[in-house]
């Protein structure tokens, strides 16, 4: 059996449905498990208190938050095998507000001595940050943003939760931190321009300071760290770009997916047709 945390989050909806279909039991903990709506066949719960037969754990540190300590000790003592941590490239590469770095270089630490098997996942920016655009894209057909420039190597969700599927499955990425990007660097405008392709319409960039782009995510309901680790990165991707690994081909053996494809699996959500 496996356990994801964090188990509806844009890369723990993955890994569940992946898992499932590979014919793993799967225990998917979330906050809220009447509202879930996750794939027929996962056992959801609200917390990780049981992990009697679980061989393996997802852990995403936004989910599981101070709890981590606590999660990785019964863990050890239930008899779980491996831990796979969802964790940032900045921790390798830096960039961003460095609080965010050490909270994720934290989780790492309680991972590494917690007795478990690790593998740490080090994402870039997630494409799917890029949803926050949505409303406005449908409303009125163009972007406000901030950092037009800033040019970083998004990754679709698609590609972490294949990789965390295979080092929940298989001891062989025990002891191994990848840096997971996608497969080019993109600015803010190739990205609202490829999210116009992909919908049928052309879209237009408007920069416009950081705080307005920080009050309107909030004014969405957006939790308050969120745009500052957005915001505090693309600062830093406008005067240097993101890193690009090829570490997803490694590991997948075919190329990380691109943006274009992204912006095609998420259509919807702009306003295109499904």
């Amino acid at each position: 059996m496996i356990l994801v945390t964090g188990a509806t989050g844009v890369v723990g909806r993955s890994v569940v449905k992946l898992l499932l279909e590979a014919g793993e039991e799967v225990t998917a903990v979330t906050r809220s498990p009447e509202s879930a709506d996750l794939p027929e066949g996962a056992k959801v719960v609200s917390q990780a208190s049981d992990m009697a037969g679980v061989e393996a754990i997802l852990i995403a540190p936004r989910a599981v938050g101070e709890t981590i300590g606590e999660l990785l000790v019964a863990a050890a003592a239930q008899g779980v095998k491996r831990a796979v941590l969802l964790s940032a490239v900045t921790v390798e590469y830096g960039g961003g507000y460095e609080r965010f770095a050490a909270a994720f270089k934290a989780a790492e630490k309680a991972v590494d001595a917690s007795g478990l098997e690790w593998t740490f996942l080090r994402c870039a920016d997630f494409a799917a940050n890029n949803l926050a655009w949505a409303p406005q894209i449908r409303a009125t057909g163009a972007v406000r943003g901030a950092y037009g420039d800033a040019a970083s190597s998004s990754i679709h969700e698609r590609d972490i939760a294949e990789v965390a599927v295979r080092a929940l499955l298989d001891s062989a990425h025990a002891g191994r931190a990848y840096a997971l990007t996608g497969p080019e660097s993109l600015s803010q405008r190739d990205k609202v321009r490829l999210i116009g392709e992909a919908i049928g319409t052309g879209l237009m960039f408007t920069e416009v300071p950081p705080e307005e782009v920080r009050e309107g995510m909030l004014a969405q309901g957006v939790p308050e760290d969120v745009p500052d680790r957005m915001l505090g990165y693309l600062a830093t991707c406008a005067e240097q770009p993101g890193p690009s690994t090829g570490t997803v081909a490694e590991v997948l053996g075919r190329p990380a997916l691109t943006y274009a494809r992204w912006a095609a699996d998420h259509a919807a959500e702009f306003g295109g047709r499904s």
